[in-house]
């Protein structure tokens, strides 16, 4: 039998850490099909906006997630980096916005999927702390209002909370207990050991990591970045290549009461390599 496999009616949803660069699309592209096999997730969603050079994410990298099997890709204050992906995202249904950006903002607050005859709501907030150039609302009047709109015509609802601290993450996820099956950190990439199911029945953690160089600064190379430290510089940082990890969380969710039942840490290493690069 397979480890975790779970009886009962239950959705299993695999909740991916952030994508950094092109070397978490490389752990994506060798591992992610046996992990989702692995762990018989129904659902699979990542945060998406550091795919393209660890800042941003571009329309065609957005595409290769799908393909590669992200079921919804979540963002943050970098999702709009990329002008090619603010032209395309109004047709991209498997890309979700922070619900509580400004109503004109491009994109979609949230996604809604049909899996084992279950209607699911997938949404994502921005914290109104630690972005300054952000132009987000609250995000707790805002999940307030929108979730209980959800929860009128869904069986369940997943939130992804893009935050810059534990202590909002984890605010937001008691905010929320009883209301959202599960309240999933996402923006520091590093996964945090504080994942639990709430006492109303909501699962949370407050940060669920990053896909890419796990012996890196969040997926980043070390050595521009204490370059950055040392002389103030504005280098552009690089992507990281060693030692490849899918980070992330896999939370099983009661089809019949919507609520979550476990949250386990997710860490699959992954055998990446740097391809060679191009010169003129």
């Amino acid at each position: 039998m397979n480890l975790f496999y779970f009886i009962g009616m239950s959705l299993n949803v695999l909740f991916l850490g952030e994508i950094v660069g092109r070397a978490g699309i490389a752990c994506l592209k060798k591992g992610l099909k046996g992990l989702k096999q692995k762990y018989e997730a129904d659902l699979c969603i990542a945060n998406g906006e550091g795919t393209t050079n660890g800042f941003g994410l571009g329309f065609p990298h957005s595409v290769q997630l799908s393909k590669l099997g992200i079921d919804v890709i979540t963002g943050g204050e970098k999702l709009y980096y990329k002008p090619d992906l603010v032209e395309n995202i109004a047709k991209c249904s498997y890309i979700i916005r922070p619900a509580n950006y400004p109503p004109q903002s491009p994109g979609r607050a949230y996604r809604i999927l049909n899996i084992k005859d279950r209607k699911i709501a997938v949404t994502n907030f921005l914290s109104s702390s630690g972005f300054s150039r952000s132009s987000a609302n609250n995000p707790f009047t805002q999940a307030d209002f929108l979730i209980s709109k959800l929860k009128e015509e869904n069986d369940i609802v997943l939130v992804q909370f893009h935050c810059a601290t534990t202590a909002e993450a984890a605010t937001f996820a008691h905010f929320l207990d009883g209301k959202a099956a599960a309240v999933i950190g996402t923006h520091n990439k590093v996964l945090t050991a504080d994942a639990a199911v709430l006492e109303k029945g909501t699962a949370f953690i407050s940060d669920n990591g990053r896909c890419g160089s796990a012996l890196s600064v969040g997926g980043l190379d070390e050595s521009t970045e204490i370059e950055k430290f040392l002389k103030a510089l504005p280098l552009r940082s690089r992507e990281a290549w060693r030692d490849g990890q899918i980070q992330g969380v896999l939370v099983r969710i009661n089809e019949e009461n919507g609520l979550a039942e476990s949250i386990i840490p997710v860490i699959e290493n992954v055998k990446i390599e740097k391809p060679e690069e191009k010169h003129d």
